[in-house]
């Protein structure tokens, strides 16, 4: 197996349209000159005589200009995106984990967390002691949202424009290092969400350094990344190297690629293809899984396709499909993309292939959409699902909670279906206490005139779903911020600690039955009636009942053993369950 890619020389940099490059390191200039690369790949410069180790903060001059950039690589920005970068040995730290064999995806849980809220401190360090909680939770991942170097104190992550570094704010690439080592004492893998399809919009300087974006050729966010223009072999392996990076260097188990279908690239080997053949070289290096996950709104599973089945072979893709369905048959809400959900017919048809739209006409986008999964291709664990995620909370207008709307019952419906569905579940930090704190979207740009555009763009983005836009919070209001970070009280109190101990029974339910994550598309048998409110649906000899209704309803031909019940109201007579109102119960026949 050749080694995965090991990157450039120390202080090399790749600037192909520069005519001269300065290195600016320990505060002395050093002339650049070029090397000789391949085709394809012109434009390295390289500092024979620069500072061969230890620490240095460097930069670059190009074509003569006094101010030094960051390193487009660097791996430390310890005052900030626009100032110089510091070098940082990952190879220095000594890890702890040389006895973790790694978690599958399959008949794992995920737990999604931002690190800027997930604790009142908001850096990895407090988020490492909260470890022992997550595993005690019954998780196997946690998902890091994006870490990487962004400008400002605090942000969702997804403005990043140093893609090698690891926010100072957060406690830097060391701290990172000292998680995800403990994160394996806990006996957790960890996957990292990263964003390869855009750059945020202070501090990225690639555009000087060389044709990292495509001018004019733009997707949501900006200037597409450069995957198959001209010197796009450098910028393929710029990404190549940084996803190697955390997978290798960080001793990471996974990652999550944020936005897929924003990676336009048109050549006959897609860039994700790539991905998924990276992936498991590094795999195959350090004899452990290694897990990416595609998030997409394409309902194509081309993504978790085989490589020799013409897939790209990554490990699993999120369904959105799910979560709508599960959202508005406990919510009632159907606006916007909502609408085509609105029976427990729907959710009934995602239990049992995946997606709604798999081919079927899309009234939101207004034409038909997706395409049906090849079950002889992949199991149901490849689609992860949630009934809540960060972006599914935070692009909202107020950014609330399905706890901070819906009742003790709903909630618990809502995590039965998630945590015994034919898929991967995904809990998003505080769901499994019925947080009340919202996570809205927040940002700390020190520029008043990008601070501005980003909340107005705030407010012009949710017109289409109906909100009013007067109670938008304004995301550069640092109590934004502030109230989006839990409270950890909540969880020992009331219906909270209620549906803490319903979360921990659910995934030891789920690990004590492995037939609920291990069977195949074609083995989830389901059932309805709208008009009632009933579903129930059977994994092998696990069957789950839930009852949607404000009343209580009578199910017949329910033989075996309740595993479960979500309340004290639920009772059964022989071959008859009562279910109350808006509860849900597991029997093993």
């Amino acid at each position: 197996m050749t080694l995965v890619n090991q990157g450039p020389e120390r202080f090399d940099v790749w600037a192909p349209d520069a005519s001269s490059v300065t290195l600016v390191a320990g505060g002395r200039e050093y002339p650049m000159a070029k090397k000789d690369t391949a085709p394809g790949t012109e434009g390295w410069w390289t500092a024979p005589d620069a500072p061969a180790e230890g620490e240095v903060d460097y930069g670059y001059q190009l074509d003569g200009d006094s101010h030094p950039l960051p390193d487009p690589r660097s791996r430390r920005v310890p005052a900030g995106v626009h100032k110089l970068s510091r070098t940082f040995d990952p190879a220095a730290y000594a890890w702890q984990d040389s006895g973790w064999k790694g978690r599958e995806l399959t008949g794992s849980v995920i737990y999604e967390l931002h690190v800027g809220t997930f604790t009142p401190e908001g850096i990895l360090d407090a988020a490492a002691g909260k470890l022992g909680y997550l595993a005690d939770l019954g998780v196997d991942f946690v998902e890091l949202l994006p870490v990487n170097g962004f400008n400002g104190t605090h942000n969702w992550g997804y403005d990043g424009v140093q893609w090698y570094a690891v926010h100072e704010g957060y406690g830097g690439p060391a701290a990172y290092q000292r998680f995800v080592d403990a994160a394996h004492a806990a006996g957790l893998g960890v996957i990292q969400d990263v964003v390869y399809n855009h750059l945020g919009p202070s501090g990225n300087f690639l555009p000087k350094f060389g044709p990292y974006l495509k001018q004019g050729d733009a997707n949501t966010w900006g200037d597409s990344v450069n995957l198959d223009g001209p010197g796009s072999d450098v910028v393929r392996e710029y990404i190549l190297d940084n996803l190697a990076l955390w997978l290798r260097d960080y001793h990471v188990d996974g990652l999550r690629l944020d936005a897929v279908h924003a990676l336009r690239d048109e050549r006959a080997v897609h860039i994700l293809e790539e991905f998924g053949a990276l992936g498991d070289a590094v795999s195959a290096e350090t004899g452990l899984p290694k897990t990416l996950i595609a998030e997409s709104d394409l309902n194509n599973p081309r993504l978790i396709y085989p490589r020799d089945a013409n897939g790209y072979g990554l490990a699993g893709q999120w369904s959105d499909d799910f979560h709508h369905a599960v959202h508005v048959n406990v919510s009632g809400e159907t606006t916007g993309y909502y609408s085509d959900f609105e029976s427990l017919a729907v959710l009934a048809k995602v239990l049992k292939d995946g997606f709604l739209h798999d081919g079927s006409y899309s009234s939101f986008r207004g034409r038909h959409h997706g395409r049906p999964i090849n079950a002889s291709l992949v199991n149901p664990a490849a689609l992860v699902v949630c009934n809540q995620n960060h972006d599914q909370i935070g692009n909202r207008a107020i950014g609330d909670r399905l706890s901070q709307s819906l009742s003790y019952g709903q909630l618990a419906v809502a995590a039965v279906l998630t945590l015994t569905s034919p898929f991967t579940p995904m809990l998003f930090m505080g769901e499994e206490y019925g947080a009340t704190t919202p996570w809205q979207f927040f940002t700390s740009h020190p520029e008043p005139e990008l601070g501005k555009a980003t909340a107005e763009g705030r407010i012009k983005e949710f017109e289409r779903m109906g909100w009013d836009p007067a109670v938008v919070p304004d995301p550069q209001d640092p109590e934004t911020f502030r109230r989006s970070k839990l409270d950890w009280d909540e969880a020992a109190t009331g219906d909270h600690a209620r549906l803490l101990e319903l979360y921990r029974s659910l995934t030891a339910l789920r690990r004590s039955h492995p037939e609920l994550a291990g069977l195949g598309f074609g083995e989830t048998e389901v059932a309805f009636d709208d008009d009632s409110g009933w579903l129930r649906f059977r994994r092998g000899s696990v069957e789950v009942l839930v009852n949607f209704a404000d009343a209580k309803v009578r199910l017949d031909g329910v033989s075996g053993s309740l595993l479960l019940s979500t309340d004290e109201g639920t009772s059964q007579d022989g071959d008859a369950l009562a279910l109350a109102p808006w509860s849900a119960a597991i029997v093993k026949s």
